[in-house]
């Protein structure tokens, strides 16, 4: 009997272990996007960043007023707009400039690429979950702590501390799905995981728009990471709790290689391996630039509109469902296609999202709400698939050092680009800036990721290995009794029974 309810409970570990570790990616994400949605509050309060003339009625649509507050360049002029004996304008903080683009991207991303490389080869020597845990219990703190800062300075330093906390979500938390988990599931398994990146950068619209106007306690704006951060020490304990380090069984390519292995330089320098992380590089950098600057644009461009609940639909329920969807479909085709079909999913839904993007930016609201929900659907699909394909193409020995590796390049890259946003608006324009940096680039990642495709093998043929000299197949295991064996999808209608080698944002 009670060997019967443990393995009933059994079977829930991975589903729970899965939205366990999830659920941290999703705090930590929200702390790291939270800054966006914030940064007018945070700015006035702080006193950094650009000061413009804005609207600060809430009663009057843009089309009532006489004069535009923007056409203002300076207090006096600013103030002295009015309607019908009433100002409508103020001369504030509005939360851009070159302080707000520092604080959100580049002091993030310098200690979050770093660090991240650092926990990736950790993760390939000690425990995972003990990391893990540590991990979400440093950008928890963090997250807390930002809601007590008093200068921008402090604000920077305690973004930098978060970055090194959220550093290790993504590497550790890849190598134990990979184990917990059979290669049949890895790409859906994979896009729940990495929607935390889209399920944070969601929350934070309705959390960063509408909790500070409650002035909670008197706190303001402080108080979202406040809540944020108690939350994510709760995920910590659970973390450290109730998950259990997975076993690492031996290699398959260590045993039929008699131990040798090719080194770490060989296998990151394989031409798809290379041109896989170029385009995701600039994927990324067009979806940071976007979220970097999303809600700021629309209130830029429409203030007398509230879009914050229509953000949060579009990013949690679109977006989530793109990112189901591209999993389930990278993983129907990878058996009969090999690991080139993943590819070819990343190619159709970025080139089919690139117009609607573009869309998201130049139409009025009800239009760009709706480009931007078709946009999305086809967008995220992209992330967990691209991990997918890395696990799938690199020793399994290496999985996590490669992955923060792999992280390192394209968050330099694609976190960092997002700071030409500010120079390049101030030159051509806001709205322009961003058809450039988010659905240009959106555009230029499909092209890149097809030509990666032709570097993938293709389908099976005869269960022979499709593996090509310079790369790896993950395609070997080792079976229940300790063999190693190779995987031939044609001849084992029954996977889910092996157990694989699974020993990386």
């Amino acid at each position: 009997m009670l060997s019967s309810v443990k393995q009933k409970l059994k079977f829930f570990y991975k589903p729970y272990a899965l939205a366990v570790v999830s659920l941290g990616y999703v705090l930590g994400e929200l702390g790291h996007y939270l800054i966006g949605v914030t940064s007018k509050a945070t700015a006035i309060d702080l006193h950094y960043g650009d000061i413009t003339c804005q609207l600060n009625s809430t009663t009057l649509a843009l089309i009532d007023l006489p004069v535009q507050c923007e056409t203002a360049n300076n207090s006096e002029t600013c103030e002295s707009l009015e309607l019908n004996g009433t100002r409508y304008c103020e001369w504030n903080y509005n939360g851009l400039g070159l302080d707000y683009q520092i604080l959100a991207g580049p002091s993030f991303i310098a200690v979050f690429t770093i660090v991240g490389v650092i926990l990736g080869i950790a993760a390939d020597r000690y425990n995972r979950v003990r990391l893990l845990t540590i991990c979400t219990f440093t950008f928890s703190v963090a997250i807390i702590l930002m809601g007590s800062v008093k200068e921008y300075w402090q604000l920077v330093i305690l973004r930098m501390l978060a970055a090194a906390g959220e550093a290790g979500c993504n590497p550790l938390s890849t190598g134990l799905l990979s184990d917990w988990f059979a290669e049949e599931k890895r790409g859906l398994v994979m896009s729940i995981f990495n929607w935390g990146i889209y399920g944070g950068y969601g929350i934070a619209f309705p959390v960063g728009r509408y909790i500070p106007e409650l002035n909670a306690w008197g706190l303001g704006w402080r108080v979202c990471y406040y809540g944020a951060g108690i939350v994510g020490l709760f995920l910590a304990f659970l973390t450290g709790l109730t998950l259990t380090e997975p076993e690492r069984t031996t290699i398959g390519e260590e045993n039929k290689n008699e131990g040798k292995r090719d080194p770490l330089w060989k296998v990151i320098l394989q031409p798809r391996i290379i041109l896989l992380c170029l385009a995701a590089s600039i994927r990324h950098c067009g979806g940071m630039c976007f979220a970097y600057n999303c809600d700021l644009f629309y209130r830029e461009y429409f203030p007398d509109y509230d879009l914050g609940w229509w953000l949060f639909a579009v990013t949690i329920v679109i977006g989530s469902i793109g990112v189901v969807v591209g999993g389930v479909v990278s993983d129907k085709f990878v058996a009969k296609m090999g690991i080139r079909s993943r590819v070819a999913v990343l190619v159709v839904s970025q080139l089919i999202a690139t117009p609607f993007a573009f869309g998201s930016v130049y139409f009025t609201p009800l239009w760009a709400m709706i480009t931007l929900g078709i946009s999305y659907f086809f967008a995220e699909m992209w992330f967990g698939i691209v991990f997918a394909i890395l696990v799938e193409i690199v020793p399994l020995s290496m999985r996590s050092t490669t992955v923060g590796i792999f992280l390192f390049v394209m968050n330099n890259i694609g976190g960092n680009l997002p700071i030409l946003v500010e120079p390049t608006s101030k030159t051509i324009g806001y709205r322009e800036s961003l058809y450039i940096f988010y659905a240009g680039f959106y555009g230029i990642s499909s092209l890149m990721f097809l030509m990666t495709m032709f570097l993938m093998d293709g389908p099976k043929k005869d269960g022979n290995s499709s593996a090509d000299t310079e790369g790896h197949d993950n395609r070997n295991y080792i079976d229940d009794e300790g063999k190693a064996s190779t995987l031939e999808l044609p001849r084992l209608p029954a996977r889910t029974s092996f157990s694989y080698d699974n020993s990386n944002l």
